[in-house]
């Protein structure tokens, strides 16, 4: 699969989900097994007014979305994947009026799990958080087809 594909899917899934629309996550790049999302600096993800500084919350649900998108770009057939595990850990906090971006990657896939880490950052070598993540498959027929052409674009 292309990565112009790849990112294309990605795109029209992170669309889907209104948590994600609502803080404007964008997908940024896409490969084999890897992608890039930016979470937009915006008044509506401040944690703290007396400084700016952006929710935690925030944070994970960036983190989140990037290991669970990250598995349209590992694998060919679109499936649905829920979060099993997410553990996140915080370096510090990020800088007010800057975007973060997580980049996350999968590292390995079987048959019934997908395993991910995601580093979240403002600035490369600065990382804000980490995190690792499991996902349960629960294949390509769970998810209805409308959907699965949704996301794919009616290509499978």
């Amino acid at each position: 699969m292309e990565n112009k594909t790849r990112l294309d899917r990605v795109h029209r899934f992170v669309s889907t989900l209104n948590q994600a629309r609502e803080l404007g996550l964008v997908p940024r790049e896409a490969g084999e097994g890897t992608l890039l999302m930016e979470l937009p600096y915006s008044e509506k993800i401040i944690g703290n007014p007396d400084t700016g500084a952006i929710h935690g919350g925030a944070i994970t649900t960036l983190m989140d979305t990037t290991s669970g998108s990250v598995i349209i770009c590992a694998l060919d057939e679109f499936e649905l994947c829920p979060t099993l595990d997410l553990r996140v850990d915080y370096m510090h906090p990020a800088e007010p009026g800057k975007p973060v971006f997580a980049r996350a990657e999968t590292y390995k896939i079987t048959s019934n799990i997908i395993f991910t880490r995601c580093e979240a950052y403002q600035d490369e070598g600065n990382t804000i958080a980490n995190c690792v993540g499991t996902f349960m498959r629960i294949g390509k027929e769970a998810s209805p087809k409308p959907y699965r052409d949704l996301i794919t674009g009616g290509e499978e």
